[in-house]
């Protein structure tokens, strides 16, 4: 093979190369892709939080998050309360 030729082939190479590296990132992209990883990673988060590595429930942190919850709404209904007065 010639070096004109090698020189050739891999520039051929190097295209197919960049060709689908601009693809990958054109699909990365896509609002409907980030919106699916920003999902994934959150419901990731979300069982990391509220499991352990051996797969069970933090009882401790979910009921810190309800009780918290239900400290909110109270709140928010003594404010609401207080107004209509």
């Amino acid at each position: 093979m010639t070096d004109t030729a090698r020189i050739e082939k891999d520039i051929e190479a190097a295209r197919a190369r960049l060709e689908g590296t601009v693809n990958e990132l054109a699909y990365r992209a896509q609002p409907q892709v980030i919106a699916q990883r920003q999902a994934q990673s959150l419901k990731l988060k979300l069982n990391e939080a509220t499991h352990t590595p051996e797969g069970d429930l933090r009882v401790e942190r979910i009921g810190a998050v309800v009780a918290a919850a239900v400290a909110l709404v109270v709140v928010a209904g003594l404010i609401r309360r207080r107004r209509h007065r």
